[in-house]
């Protein structure tokens, strides 16, 4: 079977990662509009932070076809948003000394379980609309930190596929390979079929083999094998 050139993309709207970012954008969002003032940079900088981590996900599965380090970065620079919208979130409970839910407590627990059953951003801010402001940017600050976990890991499967199949310059070699060596066997078929008797069917074929462990110890010659 020949080697595809170009490789399927996958729907990013099926992502896990991505679903998730929508959730956090959507959230975000509505934290911006009702608790950052208008004029305030920081709510500029949040909803492009959140805005950034959907897009650039959905960005790099749209690539993934045609290039596996582009998918690579953008899946990284997603990550890298988030990292700074969460920064975010921590300094707003911070600087208006709110308290940030600590590990093992009930609060955090209680939305690390709503954050892994729901990706759906309605649900959450149907959530926050009746919560307080500081209890909406820590259940933000849970969904990031489980978002980027689960980048961590959508990032090192990209990156063991990449190592075991390369990207499109591997595969277009790859198939360059396969067509050659295709073109081969024909020819050698061809030879073969000329053959007007037995004997010389097998004689062809031992001139044939000679050649070609020739042609295998002359390449390893060459790379060193031997």
């Amino acid at each position: 079977m020949a080697t595809a050139i170009i490789a399927n993309s996958g729907n990013f709207k099926n992502l896990l990662t991505y679903r998730k970012a929508e959730a956090i954008y959507d959230l975000t969002f509505w934290f911006c509009e009702r608790y950052i003032a208008h004029g305030d940079r920081t709510k500029d900088q949040m909803v492009q932070a959140a805005r950034s981590g959907k897009q650039n996900i959905a960005e790099g599965s749209a690539a993934s076809a045609t290039s596996s380090e582009t998918e690579i970065h953008l899946t990284n620079v997603a990550k890298a948003s988030l990292k700074e919208l969460l920064a975010d979130y921590e300094d707003w409970l911070r600087v208006r000394d709110h308290r940030q839910w600590e590990a093992g407590s009930k609060e955090l627990e209680a939305m690390r379980r709503l954050g892994r059953a729901h990706n759906d951003g309605a649900f959450f801010v149907k959530m926050a609309e009746t919560r307080p402001p500081e209890t909406v940017a820590n259940m933000a600050i849970v969904l990031i930190k489980q978002e980027d976990y689960l980048l961590a890991r959508q990032l090192a499967a990209l990156e063991k596929a990449f190592k075991e199949k390369g990207g499109i310059r591997e595969r277009m070699h790859t198939a360059r390979t396969e067509a050659r060596a295709d073109g081969w066997d024909k020819a050698l078929y061809s030879k073969l079929d000329l053959a007007k008797d037995a004997t010389a069917l097998a004689r062809t074929a031992q001139e044939m083999r000679s050649a070609i462990d020739r042609a295998a110890r002359s390449i390893a010659r060459r790379k060193g094998w031997q």
